[in-house]
């Protein structure tokens, strides 16, 4: 029996496993409704259309950035399974707004007054529920796990995060918006009773006061976990791949309306093609370091997703006129035209060498660190992720502003993957370096 099939199988791995698995649908299904709704049945402009989506990405974000320190501090210090429970539990009064938003926007009742706003407040909620459950899905690994296994359960979690993200996708892309709003409080509803199987995970030292001061401690958390130039390294290139990747799901709706004609449920297929291919990667780059965290592949991957990059907005680019002004294809039109398979291609591509690229880093923040420091060095990375996510979320909208086309603004992306690879080889080195000592 396989690891990955052992840890499956395993009470100390699977209830962890599923209560961050509906936990990343529920995000996904709320997040997408709102913002396929939104671009398609409210905005008719490219420009607004990727002002909304650039701003419901930035108020998703912005608690990682505020956060993340009292985030990290708290599951250091306390039993991580006890902080499940109170964040699942908050996920459902979280939905219960959001979902009211939703049947307020299908029904038409207060659309710009009363339903966006609370769409939005429950995206907000939502980033602060990830901001604190995000340290505790990879700190509680290395407690459950043995060491040979965390690479395993990391590439796991990552992947199941991404077939998460996909069914997520699927379903805001295909049912109504008042199906979505009750989906989203049935999820997790059922997030809370998985979130209740979790063995206790108590701290693996002496518990400190907490530090509310949001910047000092941030600051602080940052610069403490910064020391190690291995973790130091990690956390920059998973930031450039996160920053890449908010521009590119950004994109991706306005993008399919705008410059492929096609319908909300395409754009849905283009999140969905990005999240198979992350779950794909996730699990090969496992197999191909056979269980070691080593930052190896990293430079090839990374390479690889800026090619792959400039090869889809080629295809973009390429792409020919399609009917009437105004008509959007569906999926069975949109998959019979001759660019439809060559773009799907290159967006798999993107996906899977991204996927190769970021696992490994993830599993350096939980294996060079002691057990009792590996919620803070998650919620350290977050922090610079929100950042780096932020900047993307800024970048975007700025290169909107200059009157820059989307498809055009992919090859700054396939640009900055040049960055990511520089830093995926100086992990390299820094990892050969450490292990010659």
């Amino acid at each position: 029996m396989t690891t990955t099939s052992k840890l499956i199988r395993a009470r100390r791995f699977l209830p962890l496993f599923v209560t961050q698995l509906l936990g990343a649908f529920n995000d996904n299904l709320f997040k997408n409704a709102m913002v396929l709704y939104v671009v398609y049945s409210v905005y008719n402009s490219e420009a607004d259309e990727a002002r909304f989506s650039a701003l419901a990405s930035a108020i998703f974000i912005i608690p990682f950035f505020a956060l993340s320190a009292l985030s990290g501090q708290l599951a250091d210090m306390r039993d991580k399974a006890k902080i499940i429970r109170i964040i699942k539990f908050c996920e459902i009064v979280i939905m219960l707004v959001g979902g009211a938003g939703l049947a307020l926007a299908w029904q038409g009742i207060g659309l710009h007054t009363i339903a966006i706003p609370l769409m939005l407040l429950a995206l907000f909620a939502m980033g602060v529920h990830s901001t604190f459950f995000g340290p505790i899905k990879y700190a509680i690994l290395p407690q459950h796990l043995r060491d040979g296994e965390v690479l395993a359960g990391t590439g796991l979690v990552e992947a199941g995060t991404y077939i998460a993200v996909l069914a997520g996708t699927i379903v805001a892309g295909w049912i109504s918006v008042d199906a979505a709003a009750i989906s989203v409080f049935v999820v997790a509803c059922i997030g809370y009773v998985a979130g209740r199987q979790v063995p206790p995970a108590p701290p693996m030292c002496k518990p400190e006061p907490l530090d509310f001061h949001i910047w000092r401690s941030s600051i602080q958390l940052v610069r403490t976990t910064m020391q190690d130039k291995r973790v130091f390294l990690a956390i920059c290139a998973i930031s450039f791949f996160w920053a890449i990747g908010t521009v590119l799901f950004i994109q991706f709706p306005p993008l399919a309306k705008n410059i492929l004609a096609a319908s909300k449920e395409v754009a849905s297929l283009f999140l969905v093609m990005f999240s198979v291919g992350v779950a794909i990667g996730s699990i090969a780059i496992n197999a191909l370091l056979k269980g070691t965290v080593s930052a190896r592949f990293s430079p090839l991957s990374v390479i690889g997703m800026g090619l792959f990059l400039f090869a889809f907005e080629t295809v973009c680019s390429a792409w020919p006129p399609h009917g009437a002004p105004g008509e959007l294809m569906n999926v069975a039109t949109f998959l019979s035209q001759p660019l439809a398979v060559p773009l799907l291609l290159t967006l798999l591509g993107i996906a899977v060498c991204g996927g190769m690229f970021v696992v490994p880093l993830y599993a350096f923040l939980t294996t060079f660190v002691d057990k009792s420091q590996t919620a803070r060095t998650v919620a350290a990375n977050n922090i610079v992720n929100s950042g780096a996510m932020v900047m993307g979320s800024l970048l975007t909208g700025l290169l909107t502003l200059l009157g820059l086309a989307i498809v055009q603004q992919l090859l700054v992306v396939a640009a900055c993957c040049v960055a990511s690879a520089w830093l995926g080889y100086l992990l390299f080195r820094a990892e050969k370096a450490a292990e010659a000592a």
